[in-house]
């Protein structure tokens, strides 16, 4: 199943990492950990935000994908499940 991921980092944590200078390796750890197929970073609402493209083998997989976002930058994560031809 592949599941595109949008999350958005709210300010106050993500500006403390990139304060702190660990906002870069926190990322990459992440990215490295759950191994996306595509990764875009962008602008969303005035945040910071991401979009992943991952393939998960079955469901109990996808909280793996959003619980490094939670808990490293508070992040608002939202799922969608996408098709390709």
């Amino acid at each position: 199943m592949r599941i595109l991921l949008d999350i958005q980092l709210p300010h106050k944590p993500f500006n403390s990492a990139v304060r702190k200078g660990t906002a870069g390796s926190i990322i990459r750890k992440i990215l490295e950990e759950t191994s996306p197929e595509a990764v875009y970073f962008t602008e969303r609402e005035g945040r910071r935000a991401v979009t992943l493209i991952a393939e998960v083998k079955k469901a109990s997989d996808v909280p793996s994908l959003s619980e490094p976002w939670f808990l490293n930058f508070n992040a608002d994560c939202h799922f969608h499940i996408i098709m390709s031809s």
